[in-house]
């Protein structure tokens, strides 16, 4: 039943999703969707790169580190935020 979409059924659809969103709406929610995925690559570009540094560092990382920021999209200064990273609390009381 649901396994045979042809071309009218997928161009139904589409004019469904157009008539219930809008035709205004539609470039925002692209827009973001295409942040979202670029904040999702830039994530995972990092935790990647922070394994491969891991591997390679020392078991104590330096206790004077500068927060690490996160920025939401190329060029969006907005949206950065800083990163609070847990440190080691066995020696604090």
């Amino acid at each position: 039943m649901f396994g045979r979409l042809g071309a009218p059924e997928i161009i139904l659809i589409l004019v469904v999703i157009v008539l219930l969103f809008g035709a205004k709406k539609l470039p925002d929610m692209a827009r973001s969707l295409g942040k979202s995925a670029r904040i999702l690559k830039s994530e995972a570009k990092a935790m990647k790169s922070e394994g491969q540094d891991n591997a390679s560092a020392p078991a104590d990382p330096p206790a004077s580190q500068t927060p690490r920021t996160i920025k939401a999209a190329p060029g969006d200064v907005t949206g950065a935020r800083p990163v609070t990273e847990p440190g080691d609390r066995t020696t604090q009381h």
